[in-house]
């Protein structure tokens, strides 16, 4: 695929599944660089220096869930904003879920684990080309 993106931040609790998309990305050629944080509160803080091109976001980890970082991050300049994709990578399958994601302006997908190279192109083709 060649790089297409400079920067991802992988948001998710679960060290296996880092160690998994980050794995995915590097052979995919997907971007210059990835970022793996394990919780909200480290992301926002990242947040406030860095602007990456996309956010991997799990929906649920301990402490402070996808959806309450979401809360969170709805408060940070919206130039900054304006400038993220933010794609929710999680396991559920729940319908509502989904459904709250799509409610959400600032959540630009909602896909299933696990990432995969088809995914990666969906979301290239969905919101950078």
């Amino acid at each position: 695929m060649g790089p297409k993106i400079n920067s991802i931040l992988l948001i998710d609790d679960n060290d296996s599944t880092n160690f998994l998309n980050e794995l995915i990305i590097e052979r995919a050629a997907f971007a210059k660089s990835v970022v793996t944080l394990q919780s909200g509160p480290q992301a926002l803080n990242y947040l406030k220096q860095e602007i990456p091109d996309l956010i991997l976001l799990d929906a649920n980890m301990p402490g402070m869930s996808g959806w309450k970082f979401m809360e969170e991050y709805r408060k940070l300049d919206t130039s900054k904003q304006n400038k993220i994709v933010v794609i929710m990578l999680t396991t559920s399958i729940n319908p509502d879920d989904k459904e709250k994601a799509n409610s959400i302006p600032e959540i630009n997908g909602f896909k299933n684990k696990p990432l995969s190279p088809e995914i990666l192109f969906q979301i290239y083709q969905e919101h950078f080309v």
